[in-house]
């Protein structure tokens, strides 16, 4: 848009008021914040929900309640994320899920511990925040099935299957790849997902891997925080094969705010340097490494909200209206343009709204998709249950491609 701000109000634009009415029905649900990861490393929280006061505006991270209220916020999954070189990944998975449920429990006139696809609608009947949890990288199961099951238990339902690394059981977009995709013991973890009734989601695997998981699950999966490759090659973002399968499969894609993967002028800037401020955008001072960058390569590209709105088109383009969603992967970390913190949302749709997407489609990709998804993943998973025992075993105990 060329249009200023000032320029629209001047013309009577009614974008914002629209995309507000939107969001009013239909409370946005997204896909991915790392939330419990900034209170862990908070050099004065320590991981300690209370004190780190989601109450207060933090001017210097991206999410709090008030923020999240402004910006029309009506489900969230919360990721247990963690490094994959991280010691004790198994105690450290739990840590994490530890804290979304601290949050839960710390503020239980926001949030509603939500376990399931209906807790959406019961959230949002009840003026409060939907509060699901997701395990960011399976790093934390240490080569076993059995945590699958913990996990579950602990409240998750959404699992992104590797982060920045290559496991030993699936390959990830920013290593080298050692799996072919997947191997049979990732096959098996796949299958247990859908079994519990778990999301499996393909943000951070390999396009090998997307393909591998496709043809392998039983249930809809979900790109939790992902955008189009044909707009920026960057190789955590999806290829326009994998956006068209998800309408067989029936999943979704959830368009991001990661810079890196956005505006394809930052990804060529970032390949002057050493390349890892895009490819792990969970490094440990994100803003410091940027700053670097530029002290040896000039000011970088700004990737901008309007960006982000051309993904959401390229990937409508492919994958199709009913398989797109909103992941943010807010993360205390750099933003785009316009979406600095978790209050810009309903700047995001009122620019969907100036492009021309029907309001019954906006709802869609705010919140209704994502819910479809999870509830078919349940069904299926109640189904498998009657038929199929837990899986079991380790690694070593699926040996084969």
């Amino acid at each position: 848009m060329d249009e200023t701000p000032i320029g629209l109000a001047a013309r009577g634009d009614n974008a914002l008021a629209t995309a507000r009415a939107v969001l009013e029905r239909a409370p946005l649900f997204d896909g991915h914040n790392d939330l419990p990861w900034v209170i862990r490393i908070d050099r004065e929280a320590r991981g300690d929900v209370l004190a780190y006061d989601l109450n207060r505006v933090h001017e210097k991270a991206d999410t709090d309640i008030p923020r999240l209220r402004e910006g029309m916020v009506g489900a969230q999954f919360w990721a247990a994320f963690q490094p994959t070189g991280a010691p004790h990944p198994a105690r450290t998975a739990l840590e994490q899920i530890d804290i979304i449920r601290r949050i839960e429990e710390a503020h239980p006139d926001v949030f509603l511990p939500a376990r399931r696809a209906a807790d959406y609608l019961r959230a949002k009947a009840a003026g409060k925040i939907a509060s699901f949890v997701a395990v960011e990288g399976g790093v934390g199961l240490e080569n076993a099935l059995a945590p699958l099951r913990i996990w579950h238990a602990a409240g998750v339902r959404l699992m992104t299957l590797c982060h920045n690394e290559t496991l030993d059981w699936v390959d990830s977009a920013t290593d080298a790849p050692r799996n072919g995709g997947l191997n049979a013991f990732g096959r098996a973890v796949i299958g247990e997902l859908n079994r519990l009734g778990i999301v499996v989601d393909l943000a951070h695997t390999s396009h090998e891997a997307m393909r591998k998981v496709l043809a392998a699950t039983e249930a809809p999966v979900a790109l939790s925080h992902c955008n189009s490759f044909s707009l920026c090659d960057h190789p955590r973002n999806a290829p326009d094969d994998v956006l068209k399968a998800l309408k067989a499969n029936g999943g979704l894609v959830m368009a991001t705010f990661v810079p890196g993967f956005i505006s394809q002028a930052l990804r060529d800037w970032l390949r002057r340097g050493r390349g890892g401020y895009s490819a792990a955008p969970m490094a440990a001072d994100p803003k410091a490494q940027l700053a670097e960058l530029e002290a040896r390569h000039g000011v970088a590209p700004k990737a901008t909200l309007e960006e982000v709105a051309d993904h959401i088109e390229r990937l409508v383009s492919f994958a199709g209206v009913d398989h797109v969603g909103i992941g943010s992967d807010y993360f205390g970390g750099a933003t785009p343009v316009g979406l600095e913190n978790v209050s810009r949302f309903p700047h995001l749709f009122a620019e969907l709204v100036r492009r021309g997407f029907s309001e019954n489609d906006l709802e869609k990709m705010s919140a209704l998709n994502l819910v479809r998804v999870l509830r078919t993943v349940e069904t299926v998973g109640r189904k498998l249950r009657k038929t199929r025992p837990p899986a079991v075993g380790r690694i070593e105990d699926y040996p084969g491609a």
